[in-house]
This record gives structure tokens, C-alpha cells and sequence, in this order.
């Protein structure tokens, strides 16, 4: 039995008795009562602040005044005069008035902007006001104004309408780790600002605009397009890096006009990176919206049978590869294995050359889940980092940093945004490691994070092996972190072969499905299927336009082994069509039709050929089979991201991820002066 469950305590909360932990706050018992709290300040994953005043409750027998809930623990309440449970009121006339009078002083001094302001709609100022606030004003002073920040190209600030609620000062504290924001002066000369007028310096920085209950802080880039009542509003997968944070896409038309994130314990809490907030304008620009042809060395515009009988003419009896790019979908991944390999022709979906076992999903994915870092005692990051490889598990990492975990690194020194050991760069540091006595950690719940730049190199495979070793040495829990949103699908459906991408150097023809960080001698014949033209159009003789992301109903795998639904929430550009129905018609041109003709039918065969793809939403448990350690080599461990904004089609497609890249590096060449 956990302490919580041994503290429980009733409390009666407006006549109802409910049974909670005596370390709940009062906010939190009124929400198990199924009782709304109205609230400015108050956040579950942020600490408790106290300064708004919203939520205050009447505690009866208590003090003479209203207390407030978010503050105020459940074990703090005293019992009635004959032990009856303590009595708390949420609509008393004490606590309508004190609500009435709180939200009256809130808005003295906001402006009357709702007809212009991008929060309009979705303001919990708004909504609060209605439901808890007066129809009138007793104040006639003039409203103090403040002065806007400039917080970079992301969020836009309008700090005349702040509250000072600090929701974004503890936000970028706590949970990003960085310290540019916090609140100065006193009264009403207070005010929410950035040290020395600094831009944020942060990957997670988008989800203070989610977090601002006013229209304080609103997206720059989105702003002025759209009121939330135009908007589809699709529940959906991000593909940006491999953690698979759950999204909402907005869509006006068949245009994406946002992402916003969608609430997973289990996954990203409810954050996500800004990659994947912003990456939206890099799905409208360089489409692939109509079938190409090369011909005397130039692409022309061709129907679809005319390039799909082209492809067909150019595969048949010829030695074919695929390869699979780091976005395609599971299901396009073991649709072009079944066409590929009936053709004689083999897979690879590790294209940037990783030493992943295929077949071996403990030795690709590992046997922790995301969620076990959170309680983890002991964390060790090798040849990785999270920081940009994905932003929001790192700062799942500093979450349980702050909790006491200890930290320790192999591998580049990085800032992380938390303090760690720092055991040394290259592969002696690991074998040192790997020699080392683990008796002691026997009981001590840790987690080993094995990064891609560290299973790249020629080596990988002797990497992994004693990792894995070093993990079972110390009782650790393993998880290898990827970088490619589609590689574990790819993997699950067994997109590999034995030569990896050797292979390639003796194709006669490539099926590049949206690998577009390969790079392709000259020599083989090469059929792109891809929604954007980016490096594999390019290189291609043959142009299948496909669907992005948010173009089809599709299945993504993420790093712990979560399969999860990605789905359709508007329609690919011109020509272009969903990948597997692309598939599916070549197939046909080949003399090899598959044998279903809906996504349904597709996924039927997957599941049968691999049922652990059914499980959505679940994290199997691997097997655990370790690889066997091989010889080491010498060379230091390097992050697999060099840049976090440029890392696949879609981003490079995006002005604003350029723009943010350009600043990144800026930023990182600015001379320091001298202390």
C-alpha cells in the first residue's frame, strides 16, 4: 500500500463525501467530486503559484474569509467539533462574491481587445468572466499599459493583456530549464519580462502559448489567420522525431493552419516541441502535386498510368532495392517490402546506416518506456542528445532531474538544461563503464537512453551489444532513442536486409520512398515517391507524388514501441495520392497485385504478419536478447542531428524553420565578452 493510499481522508466538499490522499490540494479533491474550480495560475504540471485568487473555496469552521484551493492541502482541513469530516463550499455567496470580486480587479486594467485578439474563442479570461464574473465596472481610471517583449520569431507577446498569472515564468523555469523570463516591480508597476530584453533560447518555448489563459502570449506565426470556430480540428500523430507526441491539427479549407498538442501521460504529457508547432507552413510550399518523368536529363509533368507503366517497365527483371524514408508510415513500409521482395528485389529502411538487429525488437527498441523515466533513480544518455533529438523527452529527463535523479553522459558535452556526470566522449568511456562492478545497483531504478549517433558509425553493432550488456549488468531498463518518426514501424515489418545499404551499390533500380537524407550515386535508375521536392526528387527519373503526413489515415511506431494512429485531416495537393494506394497501383502495372484494395485490407495482412501492431496505444514487452559485444572501435560518440530545425522534407520546405535555423547558428557564433 503507497502512503497516499494510506492517508486517505474524507472531506464532504457541497454535500458530496469523496475519499481522497491528505496530500491532494482542495483544487484537486473538487475535481475528483466532479466539481469545476475556476483557476488562472494553478497548472498540474507546474508548481503552485497562489496569485490569482480564482479558485478561492469556502472552508467551514475555518477562517472568516475564503482560502485558496490550489494552495490549501486536504490534510490541513481540521475535522468538525464531534470528528465529522471537514465541510468545504464552492458556491457559497462568500465564494460568488470573492470570485465576482477578483475577477472585477482582473479586469481593471484589460483591454477591451477580444474583437482583435487571436486568444478570442479559446480565452479562459473569457470564459471565467461569463460563468464567475459582473456585468459591470466600478473602477473609471485610466488602464496602465505595459510594453511588449520581443520573445523571437514564435510567440508574439501583447503584455497589456497579462494577468501576471506566471504560468510561462515557471513554464520556461521548470520545465524547459531555461531562466531568460520572470516578473519584476510591485503593485502595479509589476510585470512579466526577459532578462536584458533576451529572446527565448529554447526548442520547447511554443507551449507558453497554450499555457497563457489570456492573450498575452499568442503564436506569431499563426496569428491573424484563423478564429478556432473556422477550424477542423483533427486528433492526429506528429512525425517531427520518433517520441510521437500526440497532436491536434486545425485545418481551415484544406489548409493545416496549426498543431496543437494533445494530452498523453504515457508519451509528452502535453507538450511538444516548437518543430513540431511550426512546422505547418513547410506542408503547403515545394509540393510534389502531379507525376514527373525524366526525359534528355529534364522532368516533365506526366499522367499517373504514364508513370506508373513507366516505373513498372523500368523494374521488371531488374535488380531492385527500396528504400525507406525516416516519414513513411508502417503500412507504406510493408506494402513496398511485399512489392519489392515479390519482385526479387529487397528493403532497407536503415538508411543513415544505424547497426539495428533486425528482428531483435529488444536490441531496436529496448524494454523501458517512456514513462519509467520519470521514476527512474539512475539515467545514462550514450552517443545522444535529447535536447534536439526530442526536446520533449528531455524534458522529461529534467523532470526527474529535479526529482533527485542522477545524470550521467557518454558522449559530447552538451547543455541539457540539467546538471549531469560527464564520463568521457568516445567508446573507451563505455568500455570502462562496461568493465565496471554494477553489483550495487542492484534495486536502484535506471534507465539507459542509447542514442543513433552512437549505433552509426562502423562499430554500431559492438555499441549496442555492450550497452545492452552494461544494462542487464546493473538491472537497468533499456531504450534506444530514434530519430526517425517511421523507422520502428519499418523495423516491426521487418523493411531489412542482411546487407543493409550495401545493397544499393549493386541496384539496378531504387524505389526511394521519402528517403531524401540519401545520397544517391549516379548509375541505378530511380523512382521517388514523396510529398515534397526535396534531395530525392532531385536525384529521381521517375516522380510518384505522395501524401504527407497529415494527408492519410496511417500508423506510426515510436521509440518505446507505441503504436499509435496518425489521422487524415485534409487532402494532399493536385495529383498526389495516399502512399499505399500508389503501391497498390503499381502492383497491379507489375503483374503482382496485392492483394487488398483498401487501407482496411492492408492493415488486415499487416496485423496477421505481425499481430503486436493491433496493440494501439500499448507498449509490448520485448523479449529481452542481448546482442553480443563485439570490439570496440576509437571513435568519439556525435549527436545525430546536427541541425534540430532542418531534419526532414517537410522542415526544410519551411520559412520559419530556416529562419529559426538561421538564428540558431547566429546565436551560436555571437562573441562573448570578456568577464
Amino acid at each position: 500500500m503507497s502512503d497516499a493510499q494510506a492517508d486517505l481522508r474524507k472531506i464532504i466538499i457541497d454535500d458530496n463525501e469523496v475519499e481522497v490522499p491528505g496530500a491532494m490540494t482542495l483544487i484537486q479533491a473538487c475535481e475528483e467530486a466532479g466539481i469545476e474550480i475556476p483557476r488562472f495560475c494553478y497548472h498540474e504540471r507546474l508548481s503552485i503559484a497562489g496569485n490569482c485568487r480564482m479558485c478561492l473555496v469556502e472552508v467551514v469552521g475555518g477562517p472568516p474569509k475564503p482560502a485558496a484551493s490550489c494552495a490549501m492541502q486536504v490534510r490541513d482541513l481540521r475535522p468538525g467539533p464531534e470528528g465529522q469530516p471537514p465541510v468545504v463550499k464552492t458556491n457559497s455567496p462568500m465564494v460568488k462574491k470573492a470570485r465576482e470580486g477578483v475577477m472585477e480587479f482582473l479586469l481593471i486594467n484589460h483591454p477591451l481587445d477580444c474583437p482583435i485578439c487571436d486568444q478570442g474563442g479559446e480565452c479562459d479570461l473569457q470564459d471565467q468572466a461569463m460563468a464567475y464574473g459582473v456585468d459591470f465596472s466600478r473602477y473609471r481610471e485610466p488602464k496602465r499599459a505595459a510594453t511588449d517583449l520581443d520573445l523571437g520569431p514564435l510567440v508574439e507577446t501583447h503584455m497589456t493583456r497579462c494577468i501576471s498569472c506566471t504560468r510561462c515564468v515557471r513554464f520556461t523555469t521548470e520545465v524547459a530549464g531555461i531562466s531568460q523570463m520572470g516578473q519584476t516591480g510591485r503593485g502595479e508597476d509589476s510585470e512579466i519580462t526577459s532578462y536584458l530584453g533576451e529572446t527565448l533560447d529554447s526548442n520547447m518555448q511554443g507551449n507558453i502559448i497554450d499555457l497563457c489563459p489570456v492573450g498575452a502570449l499568442v503564436s506569431k506565426p499563426y496569428a491573424f489567420t484563423a478564429r478556432p470556430w473556422e477550424l477542423t480540428k483533427t486528433e492526429s500523430i506528429d512525425v517531427m522525431d520518433a517520441l510521437g507526441s500526440n497532436i491536434r491539427v486545425d485545418t481551415k479549407g484544406r489548409e493545416v493552419m496549426r498543431f496543437l498538442p494533445r494530452n498523453h501521460d504515457g508519451v509528452n504529457e502535453e507538450w511538444i516541441s516548437d518543430k513540431t508547432r511550426f512546422v505547418w507552413d513547410g506542408l503547403r510550399r515545394q509540393r510534389l502535386d502531379t507525376p514527373y518523368i525524366r526525359e534528355n536529363g529534364k522532368l516533365r509533368k506526366a499522367g499517373w498510368d504514364e508513370a506508373l507503366t513507366a516505373a513498372a517497365a523500368a523494374m521488371k527483371g531488374k535488380k531492385t532495392v527500396g528504400l525507406v524514408g525516416d516519414l513513411a508510415s508502417t503500412e507504406a513500409a510493408f506494402s513496398l517490402k511485399s512489392l519489392i521482395e515479390g519482385q526479387g528485389g529487397v528493403v532497407e529502411c536503415r538508411v543513415d546506416n544505424a547497426k539495428l538487429p533486425a528482428g531483435n525488437r529488444s536490441g531496436y527498441v529496448g524494454n523501458a518506456t517512456v514513462e519509467e523515466i520519470d521514476d527512474a533513480q539512475m539515467i545514462l544518455l550514450i552517443g545522444t542528445n535529447p535536447e534536439v533529438e526530442a526536446p520533449v523527452l528531455n524534458a522529461r529527463i529534467r523532470k526527474a532531474w529535479l526529482k533527485g535523479a542522477k545524470v550521467a553522459v557518454i558522449g559530447e558535452a552538451i547543455d541539457l538544461s540539467y546538471d549531469y556526470m560527464h564520463l568521457g566522449t568516445d567508446r573507451e568511456a563505455l568500455a570502462a563503464l562496461a568493465k565496471m562492478d554494477h553489483s550495487d545497483k542492484d534495486g536502484v531504478r535506471g534507465v539507459m537512453i542509447l542514442g543513433m549517433g552512437a549505433l552509426t558509425e562502423a562499430d554500431g553493432d559492438a555499441v549496442l551489444g555492450t550497452a545492452m550488456a552494461t544494462a542487464e549488468a546493473g538491472s537497468s531498463k533499456f531504450m534506444v532513442l530514434h530519430t526517425a518518426a517511421g523507422r520502428v514501424g519499418a523495423m516491426d515489418v521487418d523493411a531489412t536486409n542482411e546487407a543493409g545499404m550495401k545493397a544499393v551499390e549493386d541496384a539496378e533500380v531504387i524505389y526511394n520512398l521519402g528517403a531524401d537524407e540519401v545520397e544517391i550515386a549516379d548509375g541505378p535508375f530511380v523512382i521517388y515517391q514523396g510529398s515534397h521536392g526535396d534531395r530525392g526528387a532531385h536525384r529521381a527519373d521517375i516522380i510518384l507524388p505522395g501524401a504527407a503526413y497529415t494527408e492519410e489515415n496511417a500508423l506510426f511506431v515510436n521509440t518505446e514501441g507505441r503504436p499509435q494512429l496518425a489521422m487524415r485531416a485534409s487532402f494532399a495537393p493536385g495529383e498526389a495520392k495516399e502512399n499505399w494506394a500508389i503501391l497498390r497501383a503499381l502492383s497491379a502495372e507489375l503483374d503482382a497485385k496485392q492483394d487488398w484494395d483498401s487501407l482496411a485490407g492492408l492493415r488486415q495482412a499487416m496485423v496477421a504478419a505481425h499481430p503486436h501492431l493491433a496493440q494501439i496505444d500499448e507498449v509490448a514487452d520485448n523479449a529481452w536478447t542481448p546482442v553480443k559485444p563485439g570490439k570496440l572501435g576509437k571513435a568519439t560518440f556525435k549527436t545525430a542531428i546536427k541541425d534540430f530545425y532542418l531534419t526532414n522534407p517537410i522542415a526544410r520546405a519551411s520559412q520559419l524553420m530556416a529562419e529559426l535555423s538561421a538564428n540558431a547558428k547566429k546565436r551560436a557564433e555571437a562573441p562573448i565578452a570578456a568577464e
